[in-house]
């Protein structure tokens, strides 16, 4: 993924998309350089699931869930389950951190491919909480912000754990 925020045109797709990418691979950005070790700590007592590995699988299951299940109406074959919902944070605690991100990164691009035909206004098979569809416009935009808000946790964890700091 190119890591960049500016968009090679002005239209609000690929503004949006660009801002998304953005996020994708600033996430990737801040697993350079860690050790498939570190990459399972979980350095903060209070959030045992919170690890490098555990939130980049976490990301690569919500682009899954937000795009494929609930925009595009494919079935979930997330790891989650009644019994574990949170699983997807765990059971990236087995393969080594550069498949995890592999793993990622096949994600998104398979979720840019699946909506590129697909414009900003069609609405979701899925509902939110409330019984309204939402647009592929909202969908991309939630998902840029669930991206962001856990690449500041990416950048917690990551200090606590080797402290390696920015970017």
């Amino acid at each position: 993924m190119t890591r960049t925020d500016t968009p090679d045109t002005w239209d609000e797709r690929a503004t949006l998309d660009t801002f998304h990418d953005y996020g994708r691979s600033t996430a990737v950005h801040k697993t350079a350089g860690l050790s498939d070790e570190d990459a399972r700590k979980a350095p903060l007592a209070t959030s045992p699931l919170m690890t490098v590995a555990g939130l980049i699988n976490h990301l690569r299951w919500n682009e899954h869930y937000w795009f494929e299940v609930f925009f595009l109406g494919e079935q979930d074959r997330g790891p989650w389950t009644e019994q574990d919902p949170d699983a997807e944070f765990t059971v990236a605690l087995e393969p080594p951190l550069a498949t995890v991100v592999a793993e990622y990164e096949r994600q998104c691009a398979t979720v840019r491919e699946k909506i590129a035909g697909h414009g900003l206004d069609e609405l979701s098979r899925g509902t939110i909480s409330d019984g309204r569809q939402v647009t592929l416009r909202w969908v991309i935009g939630h998902m840029t912000e669930e991206t962001s808000r856990h690449n500041g946790h990416l950048d917690i964890i990551r200090e606590l754990v080797d402290g390696a700091t920015g970017a």
